[in-house]
């Protein structure tokens, strides 16, 4: 009885050894995918704050949370089951729906700067002066975008990993989708409130905190601004790209074959940072790729009948959000101070 014991106990302690071992595996394989898809992480970190940018400091968090849950459930709901399920039987499906998604990133990017150049922008009024449903849609909005840029680091981690066998790569992508979005989020979440930190900081003795305090009340406004000019850059940068990469995937090399020469030819004239300088043509390339493909779309989007009432109604939800940000604005500034409500941002 005691040998048999023992020999169990043997046996327990090879199969803990072994799960650890391939704890240890999906761990290495999840790192490795997660910096190979470093790319699109930054740029979904970038696009997020642009929805949270003119919300009311009390809603910042909550709406976060909100597109991080739709984020959790994008990846783990949806991305991965396809990916997994189109990787094992129809591969070739992959190309041609990373293109879909591609393409409605360089229209989003593209109406963006089209809304700007007219004088509108969908996030000008504070969702929370509009009320629950703009701030259902702004979440909304903000979740289809996440879709196709989790959608693509999926792919490019699956792509790492397409070697192992189908359990080691549902560990390693879930391991990847959570830990993406809680580091996307948890800047997103950093950035956001560093005013509120400043507020903080300027209320303090110390005249060194009331200084820094200061800075980051005046200066955060102004890196949101660029956070989100960013966002728009890269949904055009990163559209474009799956666009170039996947038109090469698909038989069509002439478009990527110009973009890599350039790229080489850059990186063996300028020594020391050729590799970033072509990083930079490569990422200048595919954000015209995206800006040109976005602006064929936006122009289809005006001119087609369905495309007209969404511009129509996207404009009337501007001014209607713009009108009720204004009246609650004149409402505050004409209440006695004593009645006005605390101060939520700066």
């Amino acid at each position: 009885m005691s040998a048999g014991l023992l020999g169990l106990l043997d046996d327990v302690a090879a199969i803990a050894k072994l799960a650890a071992a391939s704890l240890d595996d999906v761990g290495a394989a999840a790192a490795k995918a997660t910096a190979k898809a470093a790319g699109v992480v930054v740029d979904d970190t970038a696009v997020t704050p642009q929805y949270v940018h003119g919300v009311a400091a009390d809603r910042e968090i909550p709406i976060i949370k909100k597109i991080a849950w739709g984020s959790i459930r994008n990846k783990v709901l949806f991305i991965l089951p396809a990916a997994l399920i189109l990787s094992q039987w129809a591969p070739w499906l992959l190309t041609p729906i990373l293109m879909l998604g591609g393409t409605y990133l360089a229209f989003e990017g593209a109406e963006k700067i089209w809304g700007r150049l007219r004088g509108h922008s969908g996030h000008d009024a504070p969702a929370a002066a509009v009320g629950p449903e703009a701030e259902k849609t702004l979440v909304a909005g903000a979740i289809r975008t996440d879709l196709i840029l989790s959608a693509e680091i999926m792919v490019i981690a699956l792509n790492e990993v397409a070697s192992e066998p189908f359990f080691s790569r549902l560990a390693i992508l879930l391991v990847v989708a959570l830990a993406i979005t809680v580091i996307v989020y948890g800047v997103v979440a950093v950035i956001v409130k560093m005013d509120d930190v400043g507020l903080s900081l300027a209320g303090r003795p110390s005249a060194a905190s009331q200084r820094l305090g200061r800075s980051l009340v005046s200066g955060m406004p102004k890196v949101l601004a660029v956070i989100s000019v960013v966002g728009t850059v890269a949904m055009l940068w990163v559209g474009g790209h799956i666009l170039l990469t996947g038109v090469d995937e698909l038989g069509w090399h002439a478009p990527y074959d110009v973009v890599h020469h350039l790229e080489e030819a850059v990186a063996h004239a300028v020594p020391g940072i050729g590799g970033f300088l072509a990083w930079l043509v490569n990422t200048l390339c595919s954000a015209v790729v995206g800006v040109v493909v976005g602006a064929i779309v936006v122009a289809v989007m005006h001119v087609l009948p369905f495309g007209k009432k969404h511009a129509a109604g996207h404009d009337a939800a501007g001014h209607d959000a713009a009108g009720h940000a204004a009246a609650g604005h004149n409402s505050e500034a004409a209440a006695p101070a004593d009645e006005r409500p605390p101060h939520a941002g700066p």
